[in-house]
């Protein structure tokens, strides 16, 4: 059984160059160029961008920043996407010394982007990759994909043994930036944020003791057959024709009945005897006191908990729900801070972020929660094979994380809070003269 086993050997993250960080004054300029908007629309994004738990140096695509986010091109999508998925992939090879011949399957995860030929056939092509590797490229499975690209690879190490597999984890994001002015497709463009991620796996034994992590379990759930939950995240037109990311209020209702019913198949594997046990006598005894719910203590059987930085109140609920403290959820609030909702790529900058500040040591079993379009939760459990400390992405600012979150204030707060002015109701004039001066 030992060659069923899954191995991570290494990942890397794509961290993007200065000139597209999307600090306070670049979303603003993206904002006044969408003349279809008005006051209601600039104190819905204010509100939104102070609450959103982003920070100065996220990162966003070349085309919107150069002004074309409503005349996106194939090619610009190509270039956004050949920078992620080549850049991480350069890396990748040359820190393990694995040669792109060597792979034996090859999974590639973006949810908005699926040109013909592939993006797993565009990286066939550039590293000159064997005939007979596996490859699949998986879309719209929205920010959980990374999640089921790791589960597709795990099964396949049942099929074929002594092999290498890279999964790539990213989305385009330059394409599909809305420029309508509806509330629920304004969102996407507050939260989401250029990244990605490459990642080595073998199922070989002779590299064990080279891995980083060995997966321990992974648990897909899919709750699509709900007609409100497969709406909740949607990608839709608008009634002016602008496509976009629909996100509605019953998100946060299928993300908890989905997250639900994959713990309930998880949490059995994860968690001592004693502790099941303990749940379930609390339970039988508290049957009649409605008040008093028991709650299990996943702490006993996880020691880090790597969620999806989808956005604040993502991650307050999923932490809520879980007993977090704000240690806990640290990693995944500085990744939101940091790089943003890369999507499918997101869990892999909190990794990243426990990796720098050293805090995965031997024998550590880390929680990856993924929720994602369709709708989709997918968990699984790393055990960390050794001491780990690596700065990664990180490296060049993890001396400034965390951050408290009361020095967390957004500059949008200071700078344009006079937008909710009710004075403003009564007067008709160009506000986006005003902003930019």
């Amino acid at each position: 059984m030992r060659s069923h086993s899954c191995y991570m050997l290494a990942y890397e993250c794509f961290k993007a160059t200065d000139d597209r960080k999307l600090d306070t004054e670049s979303c603003v300029k993206i904002v006044l160029r969408n003349k279809n908007l008005g006051l209601d629309q600039y104190r819905f994004l204010l509100q939104t961008m102070v609450n959103s738990g982003l920070g100065e140096e996220t990162y966003g695509p070349r085309n919107v920043l150069a002004g074309r986010e409503e005349t996106p091109t194939l090619m610009e999508a190509h270039e956004e996407m050949d920078e992620i998925m080549f850049g991480t992939l350069d890396n990748l090879f040359s820190k393990t010394g694995v040669s792109p011949p060597d792979i034996d399957i090859l999974v590639v995860d973006v949810s908005l982007f699926s040109p013909s030929p592939s993006l797993t056939a565009r990286i066939v092509n550039r590293y000159k990759m064997r005939d007979n590797i596996k490859s699949f490229s998986l879309s719209g499975m929205g920010c959980s994909a990374s999640m089921v690209a790791i589960d597709l690879v795990q099964n396949l190490f049942k099929s074929y043994k002594n092999a290498f597999a890279v999964v790539v984890s990213s989305e385009t994001i330059g394409p599909h930036w809305y420029c309508g002015k509806e509330n629920s497709m304004m969102l996407s463009n507050c939260l989401f944020r250029s990244g990605g991620c490459s990642v080595l796996l073998t199922n070989k034994p002779c590299l064990k003791h080279k891995a980083l992590m060995k997966l321990k379990h992974s648990v897909r759930t899919n709750i699509g057959s709900n007609d409100e939950a497969y709406g909740c995240c949607i990608q839709i037109e608008d009634q002016q024709g602008y496509n976009g990311f629909l996100l509605t209020r019953n998100l946060t209702k299928a993300a908890a009945k989905a997250f639900t019913m994959n713990l309930k198949v998880l949490v059995p594997k994860i968690l001592p005897i004693r502790e099941l046990i303990r749940f379930t006598v609390i339970s039988i005894c508290k049957t009649n006191n409605k008040t008093a719910k028991p709650s299990l203590n996943l702490k006993t059987g996880i020691q880090h908990f790597c969620i999806h930085p989808g956005g604040r109140a993502v991650i307050d609920g999923l932490g809520k729900s879980l007993g977090l403290n704000e240690y806990d959820m640290e990693p995944a609030r500085m990744a939101l801070h940091r790089f943003g909702n890369t999507s499918a790529g997101g869990l892999w900058y909190v990794l990243g972020y426990m990796e720098a500040k050293k805090r995965l040591k031997k024998g550590d079993k880390i929680l990856m929660i993924s929720l994602g379009a369709g709708f989709m939760c997918n968990n699984c459990v790393w055990e960390v094979m050794k001491d780990l400390g690596n700065g990664n992405v990180w490296e060049h600012c993890i001396d400034r994380y965390p951050i408290p979150r009361k020095n967390m204030i957004n500059p949008f707060a200071d700078k344009y809070s006079w937008i909710n002015d009710e004075r403003l109701n009564f007067v008709r004039m160009d506000l986006s003269n005003i902003i930019l001066s």
